[in-house]
């Protein structure tokens, strides 16, 4: 439930600072202003290692005079305060160059619909609770096998927040959100191989997360699957990114087609609008309004509506992700992604991973990845990697110390399938993507 209260007052403080930029000779002003608190506790081998109590605000104003922008954030949010922060902007405007693409959004796309997205779910934790439930979560990885040799503790987060947006356009809005986690990170010895792997479950509601014990057991299992692991051969065949690591190839793909690198020219997609990208069968699309949703939000971080739409249907790039600077270097205009996507969504396939494992029948499953190692001007991808290997599509042993490599705009075209096993934990929501083909480096 909102507060309502406390959403007003804090309108009111931004309303007055953007006022105040007006009186200082700005012609135009936007301003965030947050504020947050929390509990962070983590328990390490069944004893408390740390508790936490969070309580942070801040606000940041930035003016135009003209084409000329400035910038100046503080945390005091007196009135005294406030009238030297857009001071110091309007000082910083003054003695700025002009930039043609400077400025607020356009105002008919400000957003006017604010529906309740149910994104703020307050947990009532005591910290005593958080303790114990954070034991219980290491605990159940300590004791589910003998050689969970260690532990690097289990932890509970909780966070609420406020956020208020406003601009000398009249658009004034603000809401509450929450997000809480657990997690668990546990270490596995046998003989001489050791590993360390982890789990964790993270919810705007806290009804949402996954049981402490299952997360610790998840942990637990994860951890020891990948002991006595071996290298490979350097080969080529086919690779089943898990989903835990499937979004962050997605968000290589996003990053493509940001209008940052765009209006740049450093990206291996430039001047790929509305041709193919992948296979036919991909539908890749937003959902901002997802109820409950991580990613969701009725407008951007300049007060842009945000928009439920395809990025890529049949496999061919429909649309870039914009915000209002970039937007307009590129001739086009926003499309609501000042500050990222919103619930990203691959459209899911038949298999799940078992299914997708039998479809690669031979080839590496790789569930961890190390560096970063894309090119973006180029394509070129090349990251250190873990996992297994698979024939006859069954996991036969762990692998690493390997390097898997290839080029993006080749491997998003071989995306063979994409599993219904979707990870929901973040922004970009995507089951496995088996590629049809990649270079391995190994032994």
């Amino acid at each position: 439930m909102q507060n309502q209260d406390q959403i007003n007052h804090l309108k009111t403080i931004v309303q007055s600072l953007l006022d105040e930029a007006t009186q200082q000779g700005a012609t135009a002003a936007e301003a965030g202003l947050s504020q947050e608190n929390g509990l962070s506790v983590t328990a390490r081998l069944g004893e408390v290692e740390s508790i936490e109590h969070h309580c942070d605000q801040g606000l940041g104003v930035t003016v135009y005079f003209g084409q000329r922008k400035g910038s100046a954030s503080t945390t005091d949010l007196s009135p005294e305060s406030i009238k030297e922060t857009v001071s110091a902007a309007c000082s910083i405007a003054r003695f700025t160059s002009e930039d043609a693409y400077a400025g607020l959004p356009e105002k008919e796309l400000l957003a006017t619909d604010f529906p309740d997205l149910e994104l703020n779910h307050p947990w009532p934790i005591r910290a005593d609770e958080a303790i114990a439930l954070a034991i219980e979560c290491e605990n159940a990885a300590r004791s589910y096998h003998a050689d969970i040799s260690n532990s690097e503790g289990a932890s509970v987060n909780t966070h609420q927040g406020i956020r208020v947006l406003g601009n000398t356009l009249g658009f004034l809005q603000g809401y509450e959100s929450t997000r809480h986690s657990l997690s668990c990170s546990v270490l596995a010895q046998r003989g001489d191989s050791m590993q360390r792997d982890y789990w964790y479950t993270v919810a705007r509601n806290a009804n949402n997360l996954e049981p402490a014990v299952q997360v610790g057991r998840k942990a637990a299992e994860r951890t020891l699957r990948r002991l006595q692991g071996r290298s490979l051969s350097t080969r080529q065949c086919p690779v089943l990114y898990a989903p835990e690591v499937a979004s962050g190839l997605l968000g290589s793909f996003i990053g493509a087609i940001s209008g940052g690198n765009l209006y740049r020219k450093s990206s291996y997609l430039l001047d790929a609008l509305d041709t193919q990208v992948f296979p036919e069968f991909i539908h890749i699309h937003e959902q901002p309004y997802l109820k409950g949703a991580l990613g969701s939000a009725a407008y951007d971080g300049e007060g842009v509506a945000t928009q439920t739409r395809d990025i890529v249907s049949d496999g061919i790039l429909r649309g870039y992700v914009l915000g209002t600077y970039s937007a307009r270097k590129l001739g086009m205009r926003s499309t609501g992604n000042a500050g990222g996507v919103h619930n990203l969504s691959i459209e899911p396939g038949e298999h799940d991973e078992q299914g997708l494992l039998k479809l690669m029948h031979t080839g590496l499953l790789v569930t961890e990845l190390m560096g970063q190692g894309v090119n973006m001007v180029t394509g070129d991808y090349s990251r250190g990697a873990a996992g297994f290997w698979v024939e006859n599509g069954e996991i036969q042993y762990p692998v690493e110390e390997i390097t898997i490599a290839g080029n993006l705009k080749n491997l998003f075209k071989s995306i063979v399938a994409v599993g219904n096993d979707v990870d929901y934990r973040g922004n970009i929501r995507t089951g496995s993507i088996l590629i049809e083909r990649m270079s391995i480096a190994g032994e």
